[in-house]
C-alpha cells in the first residue's frame, strides 16, 4: 500500500453542482451603485490632486532650468506639492473604490479650497475675482463627500 504524501486528492465538482442555475458570479454580489454625490466629490478631489501634482512637476522642472540660488527651494516644493498631489488622487481611486478610507483625505483636500479662497480675497489682481469661485467648489466638494447617501454606500455593512 502506497502512502502519498500530498493527502487525498482533489475533489472536482462538475461546473454549477451545488449551486441553483440562477446563482452567477455576476449575480451572487452586486455591486453598489455610485451616488452622483460621489462622483462629483471625487471628480472635484481628483483634479486638485491633478493640479498639484502637475504644478509640483513643473517647479521642479523650472528649478533645473531657471536660476540656480533658487534650485533648492524650487526642487524642494515641487517635491511636496508632488507628494501632497498623489495622496488626492490616491483617495479619488480609493473612493471609485467604494473603500472608506479615501474620503477623509479627500474632504481634507477640498477643505483646503476654503483657507486658499481665503487668502485669495486679499490678493491682488484676478485672485480676489477667482476667491468666490475656489470657495464654492471647495464647499461642493466637502457637501458632496458628507451627504447621508455616500455615507450609506461607504460604510454598508
Amino acid at each position: 500500500m502506497a502512502i502519498s504524501l500530498r493527502g487525498p486528492a482533489p475533489r472536482h465538482r462538475a461546473e454549477g453542482a451545488g449551486y441553483p442555475a440562477e446563482v452567477t458570479a455576476e449575480t451572487s454580489a452586486p455591486a453598489p451603485a455610485k451616488p452622483a454625490a460621489l462622483l462629483v466629490g471625487v471628480t472635484i478631489t481628483v483634479l486638485a490632486g491633478a493640479a498639484m501634482t502637475g504644478w509640483g512637476i513643473y517647479d521642479m522642472i523650472t528649478g533645473l532650468t531657471g536660476d540656480s540660488a533658487a534650485l533648492g527651494r524650487s526642487e524642494y516644493g515641487g517635491a511636496v506639492l508632488l507628494l501632497m498631489g498623489l495622496l488626492p488622487l490616491l483617495a479619488g481611486r480609493a473612493l471609485l473604490r467604494l473603500r472608506r478610507w479615501g474620503r477623509t483625505p479627500a474632504v481634507l483636500t477640498n477643505s483646503l479650497f476654503l483657507a486658499v479662497a481665503y487668502f485669495m480675497w486679499g490678493g491682488s489682481g484676478p485672485m480676489p475675482a477667482l476667491a468666490p469661485v475656489a470657495a464654492v467648489v471647495g464647499l461642493v466638494g466637502v457637501v458632496s463627500l458628507l451627504t447621508p447617501g455616500v455615507t450609506a454606500v461607504l460604510y454598508r455593512p
